[in-house]
């Protein structure tokens, strides 16, 4: 496989999100203090539901009813997650390296879903907003359009100019990132990392690797031989 392009998913691939998560929770604990809510309670909550997963969705709701405090709005909450802009994040280790290294090669590109205040945020705080020549936050497309649908990744290889077949994609999640690229005609590689590291391999990528540095050393070993990553 001869690639043109290579596409990288944001959190738990770039860096781990539950550092930004940390923050983010601590930030709609404050917010709560506003109604007398011990902030320390509540933070010790919000950490526990979002342990049984962190897109589920309700985990605002969920911790103020495990702290007794269900007359709490929740709205005001919501827009301090939504709003925590954290000054800085550390991308995994050799991250900066790895894409600066890859970026010389072809053109990178940045498949994510979120909030895209927020997703850019994130971004601006991790400092690796240079090595991408797009971004496609999905939601700007309509939150109906987030992985696995396969538009974002369209967006994406269009910006670039290149087929989906000469583009590759490198995510943490299977039924996510593996399953829309796949969707979109790209290949894939899994990176096992972050809160989704347990998944199993369904749908398979072409290759499934410990870390973000195996995943870019095999991508940067199939354009230097130009023999396809799958072996």
């Amino acid at each position: 496989m001869i690639l043109d392009a290579v596409l990288f998913d944001l959190d738990d691939t770039l860096y781990e999100q539950c550092r930004w998560l940390d923050g983010a929770w601590r930030a709609v604990a404050e917010r709560a203090a506003s109604w007398e809510v011990d902030p320390a309670v509540l933070d010790r909550a919000l950490h526990r539901v979002a342990a049984l997963g962190s897109d589920r969705g309700g985990v605002i709701d969920t911790a103020l009813h495990l702290v007794g405090r269900d007359d709490v709005p929740v709205p005001p909450l919501l827009e301090a997650f939504r709003h925590f802009t954290p000054a800085h994040l550390e991308p995994f280790p050799g991250v900066r390296q790895l894409l600066e290294g890859l970026a010389a090669r072809v053109p990178l590109g940045l498949v994510s879903d979120g909030e895209p205040a927020g997703q850019q945020a994130k971004l601006d705080a991790l400092d690796l907003a240079s090595c991408f020549t797009t971004v496609v936050l999905s939601d700007t497309l309509g939150r109906e359009h987030r992985k696995p649908d396969p538009l974002p990744f369209r967006v994406a290889v269009c910006n670039l100019d290149v087929t989906p077949t000469r583009a590759i994609y490198i995510g943490d999640r299977p039924s996510k990132d593996v399953a829309g690229a796949v969707a979109a005609g790209l290949a894939a590689v899994r990176v096992r990392t972050g809160e989704w590291r347990q998944e199993p391999d369904d749908p398979r990528a072409v290759a499934s690797v410990p870390t973000l540095e195996d995943a870019v050393q095999l991508v940067s070993r199939s354009l230097r031989s130009h023999v396809s990553v799958a072996g």
